[in-house]
């Protein structure tokens, strides 16, 4: 435990990049911004040093594929060269209709192993298990197709890994924000602790530990949920899809350089 202790003494800065995922989609902060798992994990990471001794970017655009992620976040994440970069990408790709998760992971690996080169270390996610996720559970096999590629790129290039498959507290509805897509603030805060394990930090509670117990729910109060929940996101989600838009047009970085924390 010493020698790991000695070794999160030199993450000094974090730089994130991703989708909305890691800017916090689902997780308000102040103003119009979001908070998410990225910045959680950036507090608990400068708890571990002097005040002031930590430096933060937040790169992530909500609605990016990879390539898009990998011709703009990358080369920036690489320039800033901070001792650790978390990298999650490729979800947007993966729920597109046709798309190869095997194709995918290959353009993962290659950015992967260009960040590996550039800077400290390099964290990387796997996917959800999304068999309780309405709107994605007929993906279900292509993300784990995919995921079980970032093992094995995380295995040659000696990546820590987020995996977020096997954090079964996320499968529970109360993890999600009521878009059904991104994390609800207590899901951020699961993952963000998760992180922190990976690294070897002493959490604050297991990411793990159970929720309360939920009154059952009759099938009115379901379908009632599942209409709203189409009308308000649903049909506006695709609608963006088939204007060819994406939720992150004409958004910036919240954080794109790596500043005190």
């Amino acid at each position: 435990m010493a020698a790991t202790t000695t070794k999160l003494k030199t993450i000094g800065s974090y730089a994130a990049i991703g989708d909305s995922f890691t800017e916090g989609v689902g997780d308000p902060g102040p103003g119009d911004s979001f908070l998410g798992w990225a910045d959680r994990l950036a507090v608990l990471l400068a708890d571990q040093r002097e005040e002031h001794d930590f430096r933060y970017a937040n790169l992530a655009v909500r609605g990016k594929l990879l390539d898009q992620i990998v011709a703009d976040q990358v080369p920036r994440a690489k320039a800033l060269a901070p001792d650790l970069v978390t990298f999650c990408a490729g979800g947007n790709d993966i729920i597109r209709p046709g798309s190869d998760p095997d194709d995918v992971a290959e353009r993962f690996e290659a950015a992967v192993a260009d960040l590996t080169g550039a800077v400290g270390r390099v964290m990387i996610t796997t996917g959800f298990d999304t068999r309780g996720v309405p709107v994605l559970k007929h993906i279900r096999g292509k993300v784990a197709t995919y995921s079980a590629h970032v093992r094995a790129i995380a295995d040659r290039y000696d990546c820590p890994v987020l995996d977020l498959w096997s954090l079964k507290s996320v499968q529970d509805r109360r993890a999600w924000d009521a878009d059904r897509l991104h994390l609800s603030p207590e899901g951020h805060t699961r993952v963000a602790l998760r992180a922190g394990q990976v690294l070897g930090l002493e959490v604050p509670a297991d990411p793990d530990q159970p929720w309360p117990q939920l009154r059952p729910r009759g099938s009115v109060d379901v379908t009632r949920d599942n209409i709203q929940w189409a009308r308000e996101y649903l049909v506006p989600w695709i609608g963006r899809r088939l204007r060819g838009e994406s939720s992150g047009d004409h958004v910036e970085a919240k954080r794109p350089d790596l500043l005190p924390l």
